[in-house]
């Protein structure tokens, strides 16, 4: 069984689905149609924690995840995923760092496939990767959205520090 819920955030509109192990999806609204399977089961109760921790993360008053995930994805996948909840709020990192972290240091290509393909937006966050010279890369939810979430986190590790 697969349960979702559709909340609302800053950068629009996310579809956050879950199996009984833990958070499968949290997909950005330009995402949500070609994801979404018919044999989902709506039940916003069921997706409260999830919820709340995203909405918390928006408000600034939390900077990291306390969920369970259960990403589908092969192994190289789940630990370049694993990695990229490494990279610390605030922070950036890029695909050749993903890469070695992985123990993968020639991967950064399919890095940045496996990062395009990341189920769990935000929570998994693909946006602090980044070219190796800085430049905001692609993001499957777009590049001024990924532009905002980095802002967002530099402005709340700002004021955090201060």
């Amino acid at each position: 069984m697969i349960w979702f819920t559709e909340i609302q955030t800053p950068i629009g509109a996310m579809l956050l689905a879950k199996t009984s192990r833990g958070l499968s999806h949290a997909l950005l609204e330009n995402l949500i149609p070609a994801r979404r399977d018919p044999g989902w089961s709506r039940d916003a109760r069921a997706l409260r924690d999830e919820s709340t921790q995203l909405a918390e993360y928006f408000t600034g008053a939390r900077t990291a995840f306390d969920l369970e995930l259960d990403p589908r994805g092969t192994a190289f996948q789940k630990r370049v995923w694993s990695a990229l909840r490494d990279v610390e709020f605030g922070r950036t990192a890029s695909y050749a760092d993903i890469a070695r972290a992985v123990g993968r240091p020639r991967a950064f290509r399919a890095v940045g496939a496996t990062n395009g393909r990341n189920p769990i937006a935000i929570v998994v966050p693909c946006h602090r990767i980044v070219g190796s010279n800085g430049a905001l890369t692609g993001y499957a939810g777009g590049v001024n959205r990924k532009r905002w979430l980095l802002d967002h986190e530099r402005r709340i590790a700002r004021v955090r520090a201060a």
